[in-house]
């Protein structure tokens, strides 16, 4: 992920119905969930909702597959990894102390920071 992307990304996660969003796409998994669904969800009038759904689509962390009238939405596995990775790329490079994990092997919460 470059930086920039990156920035796209946490700008638009920056506001706290679009981390709703989010949130909630990523616990739906691959199968997602309908716009109208979201919005009953977070109590969001359908122009809001799509507002903040359409920053999160440009932002390339969720996508959208229309289904007749209705629109399914996904969060982007891919690109929330990209955005993690990114963040922890360099994580600890410079401690001596083994403070930092690989993603997934149970980071430690301990160490001098």
């Amino acid at each position: 992920m470059e930086t920039n992307d990156a920035i796209g990304a946490l700008t638009a996660l920056g506001h706290a119905k679009r981390l709703a969003i989010f949130r909630l796409l990523v616990v739906a998994g691959p199968d997602g969930r309908m716009a109208g669904d979201l919005g009953d969800a977070l109590g969001l009038p359908g122009a809001t909702l799509s507002f903040h759904l359409k920053e999160l689509v440009r932002a390339g962390l969720i996508t959208a597959e229309p289904q007749g009238r209705f629109v399914c939405y996904r969060a982007a596995f891919d690109a929330m990894d990209g955005l993690i990775a990114y963040l922890t790329h360099n994580c600890c490079a410079d401690s001596p102390h083994a403070v930092c994990a690989p993603a997934g092997a149970g980071r430690s919460r301990g160490g001098v920071c």
